[in-house]
């Protein structure tokens, strides 16, 4: 229904951890290269448990090759940088959802670029900096199959 997608994602054990999620939500994940570490790594295979086998994982070497690939019909970064809180968005069947590295986030050159839609944000509490990757990809999938009754 919707496509997650990892832009230049560092630590493995958040693929495992999306490798579940998109199993268990009916999502398809796709990494944006360069990768922090090989996808045959152990931390990868360990966090990913049995889902690693039954999710549909596809690599780019670029979010311009992921778009070229895959035409979805609208791209939703999600950044603390967004004006739109993510529960403001109405998603789509097809919606890419695009999240960006651990340590930095999404480039400029990505949140800026017309293939965007919408920059949307997550909100935290006063102090915080950041969420787990895997757990702002959790929040935004489930509001998005939320939107369209779990179905």
């Amino acid at each position: 229904m919707f496509h997650v997608v990892l832009h230049e994602q560092e630590i493995p054990q958040n693929s495992g951890n999306l490798m579940r999620l998109t199993v268990n939500t009916g999502c398809l994940l796709h990494l944006i290269h360069p990768l922090g570490f090989d996808l045959d790594e152990a931390r990868l295979r360990r966090a990913g448990l049995d889902y690693r086998e039954h999710a549909s994982v596809t690599s780019h070497e670029s979010f311009d090759a992921f778009v070229a690939a895959v035409a979805p019909p609208r791209v939703i970064a999600f950044s603390q940088r967004g004006a739109t809180l993510y529960t403001d968005i109405g998603y789509e069947s097809g919606d890419a959802l695009l999240f960006g590295k651990e340590s930095v986030g999404l480039p400029d050159d990505v949140l800026t670029s017309e293939l965007v839609g919408a920059v949307a944000r997550i909100p935290i509490a006063a102090g915080g900096r950041s969420l787990n990757l895997a757990n702002a990809a959790a929040v935004a999938v489930y509001e998005a199959w939320r939107q369209h009754g779990f179905s």
